[in-house]
């Protein structure tokens, strides 16, 4: 780490252009390229993918996307002449276009049932040749459908579309939720820094390796799913940990420029030292993301990469092109009164002062009471993950503004919720007999609760698959629904199957959404078993210790609780969802627990190794438990304190993407953060350390000599190592020298 952080000094330009060029090439190679994201939930062996893969062989029309053209008239009724042509004309128009496979007209016989009771709307159901993921434009069939229906509109007539593919024809969403994220963690670093050119380096670093992994996320989603939130995730996660991985560095930096240090010398220390921490960290991080590679769902697949290669990114321009960046900017990394105060009084040692060492103190005197307050807010907190609801928001959470709500909503006011979800039962058959019970089967599923609507049965030309089209009377991210699901296929499908050689299958989005959500949920043991026990390993061979790791794990899951219960109550309870525009109350994505562990035990692993590694080095100099832990909290807590609010501003930011699955990543991620670092981190880990004594250092010895050893600070840095020169004293040096991590 020495080697390359000296040659990115003396290089430092090159390393900027290099940089740079990397960056350019990255967007420029994914702009002619193009992107690829699927939003594929499919997972191979389901219920729902065997039927969705018999309904497209037996009907290959079908086999597309299909979106739902919506019109209401406050006049009169939409079977009257005037909207009946109107209507009619500009059917017949869109189902002229080249991507659209067939129109089923609420005007043609037999659809009198797309019409409402009341007579004041109406819809036609449109099926696409292709689906969103497979066409070479997205966007471009739903757009042209909504040009075409735009025309219609007017003289009282509202003209909406809904379905798989409309959501693409909304305008590209801005991007106010990083550059507010970025202006909050700008006001953050300025008021820990104090010079404008230390707190535009982090900044700096930060959006160049965001920028370049952004781009290589795109030319990602060409060899492999990658889903259409993974680039904003990856954003996400890699603004707030490459902003925070430079601030450690900055920090040290600045430290040794404090204490006399020439530039270089002291930006190569920070990065010899800070720079493995932040090594080891994004380690931690990278691990815990490619866990869900046990999950086996390429879905999973391209969002642990994505995610993965914007920490790898940042991690690498942390120890690369900062340190190049601080030997451009010399002595500014430092305030102006710092450099005064420095000519004028020259180098002094930094001593923790302050509330650092006031709350350290206090813990110390109190790890009891306030340790149980603690762990009774978390629990508090973690009560409404007990009520956890998995599944899928529909277009129902949608901004109120958007056409695609406003056809969910006139579907859902006109014949009811179900509408907006209908499931798709598909038969094999093998003959006559199969084919009668395949007729009958319609009135058992009417006389089902929970059943508001069956059409059908529709046969292919062979006759050998039927399809039967069954609306519930609840809405498809209704919990109803999912029951609906579990009693057609536990009771009476298999019912109507007794006697015959017929298979039924019941397909469908929201069938789909639960056969993923219940994958998610059996898999959920060994993915966290996994992961927590890498974490546990890595910290077990850093601090030589079987408390550590343990204490670690079980902070690790109280913050991925704590936060779940947070996110339940706002979006699956609604409070305060309406209020921050995120829409109606509704179900967690399934997808969610898998990626927030994985990201929250690599973020919630920083700060574990940030804190314990100076708890765990002046531990080993003096022997003290209560000395280790009142210094190590006292040294660390300014600095996590900082990142953590760097990235509660960063992550909660993106609550005002106006995506409510990034919503529910920055609303989890900041809560978890926040928990993490002012409530786990800087109270209950170091009561419980003083509440255990000597035992938190406890390792057989068997087992001590058997481990590999790895240390997270240079040897020479380590207490009993070569000071610094200057002024110091050797005890003051030492505390110049180790990493405040």
């Amino acid at each position: 780490m020495t080697a390359l952080a000296r040659w990115c000094l003396r290089r430092r330009l090159l390393v900027l252009l290099l940089w740079l060029a990397t960056l350019a090439g990255a967007v420029t190679a994914s702009a002619l390229a193009g992107s690829v994201y699927s939003d594929d939930y499919g997972a191979p062996g389901t219920e729902s993918g065997r039927a969705a893969q018999l309904l497209t062989k037996a009907f290959p029309d079908r086999g597309g996307d299909s979106d739902t053209l919506v019109w209401h008239t406050d006049k009169g009724d939409v079977r009257a002449a005037p909207v009946r042509d109107r209507m009619t004309d500009t059917l017949r128009e869109v189902a002229r276009q080249p991507a659209v496979a067939s129109v089923a007209s609420p005007y043609d016989t037999g659809g009198d049932g797309q019409i409402s009771k009341d007579g004041t709307t109406a819809y036609a159901r449109i099926t696409f040749h292709e689906t969103a993921d497979d066409a070479d434009d997205a966007a471009e069939q739903p757009r042209q459908v909504m040009e075409t229906a735009r025309k219609a509109a007017g003289d009282g007539l509202q003209v909406e579309a809904g379905g798989d593919s409309a959501g693409t024809t909304e305008p590209p969403k801005g991007k106010t939720a990083e550059a507010i994220g970025l202006a909050a963690a700008a006001v953050v670093l300025f008021l820990a820094f104090g010079s404008l050119a230390a707190t535009a380096l982090p900044l700096i670093t930060a959006v160049v390796a965001v920028g370049t992994a952004a781009a290589g996320i795109g030319l990602l989603s060409h060899v492999m799913t990658v889903a259409g939130f993974a680039p904003m995730l990856g954003m996400l996660v890699g603004l707030g940990v490459g902003i925070d991985y430079a601030l450690f560095i900055v920090t040290r930096h600045r430290r040794g420029l404090r204490a006399g240090l020439p530039v270089r010398e002291a930006a190569t220390r920070a990065v010899t030292v800070s720079g493995r921490a932040v090594v080891f960290a994004g380690a931690t991080v990278c691990i815990a993301l490619l866990g869900m590679f046990v999950l086996r769902l390429s879905f999973l697949n391209g969002v642990a990469l994505a995610a993965g290669l914007t920490v790898v990114l940042s991690v690498a321009a942390s120890v690369t092109l900062l340190p190049a960046l601080l030997g451009m900017i010399g002595m500014r990394a430092l305030s102006r009164r710092e450099r005064r105060r420095l000519t004028e009084h020259g180098p002094r040692p930094d001593r923790p002062t302050g509330w650092a060492m006031r709350w350290s103190a206090l813990v110390e005197r109190h790890p009891k009471a306030l340790g149980l307050c603690a762990a009774l807010l978390m629990a508090v907190l973690a009560l409404p993950t007990l009520s956890l609801h998995l599944g899928t928001s529909d277009q129902g959470n949608d901004p109120a503004t958007s056409t695609s709500r406003k056809a969910y909503d006139l579907l859902a006011d006109g014949f009811g919720p179900g509408t907006n979800g209908p499931l798709t039962l598909v038969g094999e058959l093998g003959g006559t007999g199969d084919r009668l019970a395949f007729d009958h089967l319609p009135d058992a599923l009417r006389a089902t609760p929970g059943v508001a609507q069956v059409s059908g049965p529709e046969f292919d030309g062979s006759g050998d698959t039927g399809v039967i089209t069954v609306v519930p009377d609840t809405s498809p991210q209704s919990k109803a629904t999912s029951d609906l699901v579990d009693r057609l296929r536990g009771e009476v499908l298999p019912a109507a199957e007794d006697g015959s050689t017929m298979r039924v299958l019941v397909g469908g989005p929201t069938a789909g959404y639960d056969d993923f959500a219940d994958i998610i949920v059996g898999k959920l043991p060994l993915f966290g078993g996994v992961v927590t026990g890498l974490g546990c390993l890595l910290l077990l061979l850093a601090f030589r210790s079987i408390g550590i790791p343990l204490k670690a794990a079980a902070m690790n899951l109280a913050a991925v609780a704590a936060s779940f219960g947070v996110v339940v109550a706002v979006f699956q309870w609604g409070w305060g969802s309406e209020l921050l525009g995120l829409g109606s109350a509704g179900p967690i994505e399934p997808f969610l627990p898998v990626i927030m562990i994985s990201v929250l035990f690599g973020l919630s692993m920083d700060y574990q190794v940030f804190l314990i590694s100076r708890m765990y080095e002046e531990w080993r100099l003096t022997g003290d438990n209560r000395r280790a832990v009142r210094v190590g909290l006292s040294e660390t807590s300014r600095v996590i304190n900082s990142a953590a609010v760097i990235m509660i501003s960063v992550f909660g930011a993106f609550v005002l993407s106006g995506d409510r699955i990034i919503a529910m990543f920055g609303i989890a991620l900041s809560a978890a953060v926040a928990l993490d670092a002012f409530v786990l981190r800087t109270l209950l880990v170091p009561a419980l350390m003083h509440l255990l004594g000597g035992a938190n250092w406890w390792l057989p010895r068997w087992l001590d000599r058997r481990l590999p050893r790895i240390s997270i600070e240079p040897a020479d840095c380590a207490p009993g190592g070569a000071s610094l020169p200057g002024p110091a004293a050797p005890r003051e040096a030492r505390d110049l020298a180790r990493p405040r991590t």
